[in-house]
């Protein structure tokens, strides 16, 4: 559990080869998912340079390869993060393939680190700046199969960065950006109902319950079958009940002042 932990710190951090050394005790001595862990290993070695050399000579795609051949199942399935690990995995078994833009920071949202993140402000601008980068060299990227998706990811994650930042006019553009590009978004369907999800969350931070509850159904009911599809159904259930008891609140408060009124000797 402290590995882990640890390996989460320094990826907040940026520190990228401490998040792969802690990711690679967690592949050698515990044994939750060998497949999860080691896809970590190649995501932290994908965040470095390209000209950067790799601790113990490991290879990044190397490790991505390796991670359909590690699936194990725990009480007859598999966890869905690491279905995830080896869906996102394939990507690396053509001869030429084409590497994902910030693989290790996309797996932090999926185990909602944004929100440990987003309480160091500066911890946040720095995943931002990296996030910009990222956006900037996709753009100037040649098409191909993967393009749409990897800046939707990036748009997504963005995102969460500046919602923490406190720009939320900022973040609803970017997460109402995907759904505009469910069409054409081949791999990651996951996208797009967490966007809705995200720019709900916002919503109701801003008391806009009518418009989040609207999101939440479309996330809901209208995407089905993709990666990590209990984790977000599990989300929107969780803001739909708030969502509930924030409007019974509230109308018990009215009901309660207008009762107040009438019934007043005054």
């Amino acid at each position: 559990m402290c590995y882990w932990e640890l390996m989460w710190c320094y990826t907040y951090k940026k520190t990228w080869k401490m998040a792969y050394f802690y990711a690679d005790l967690l592949s050698k001595q515990n044994r939750w998912s060998k497949a999860v862990y080691v896809y970590m290993k190649a995501a932290y070695l994908s965040m470095l340079p390209p000209e950067e050399a790799r601790p113990f000579g490991e290879d990044e795609v190397q490790l991505f390869r390796q991670v359909p051949s590690l699936k194990q199942k725990i009480a007859g399935k598999s966890p869905p993060t690491e279905k995830f690990a080896i869906r996102k995995a394939r990507r690396y078994t053509s001869s030429n393939p084409v590497r994902m833009p910030v693989p290790a920071l996309e797996v932090m949202y999926l185990w909602n680190g944004f929100s440990v993140l987003g309480q160091q402000r500066e911890l946040t601008a720095g995943i931002l700046h990296t996030l910009n980068e990222t956006e900037r060299v996709l753009e100037e990227t040649p098409a191909n199969e993967y393009l749409t998706d990897d800046k939707c990811m990036v748009m997504l994650l963005k995102g969460m960065c500046l919602k923490y930042l406190g720009k939320p006019k900022k973040a609803e553009r970017c997460f109402l950006a995907i759904p505009q590009s469910w069409k054409v978004i081949k791999f990651d369907h996951y996208l797009v109902p967490n966007a809705l999800l995200e720019v709900s969350l916002l919503y109701m931070q801003q008391g806009r319950h009518e418009e989040a509850i609207s999101f939440l159904k479309q996330a809901k009911y209208n995407y089905k079958n993709y990666s990590m599809e209990s984790w977000t159904q599990f989300r929107i259930h969780a803001a739909l009940s708030r969502l509930k008891v924030a409007d019974e609140v509230v109308d018990g408060m009215n009901g309660a002042g207008t009762s107040s009124a009438v019934n007043s000797p005054v």
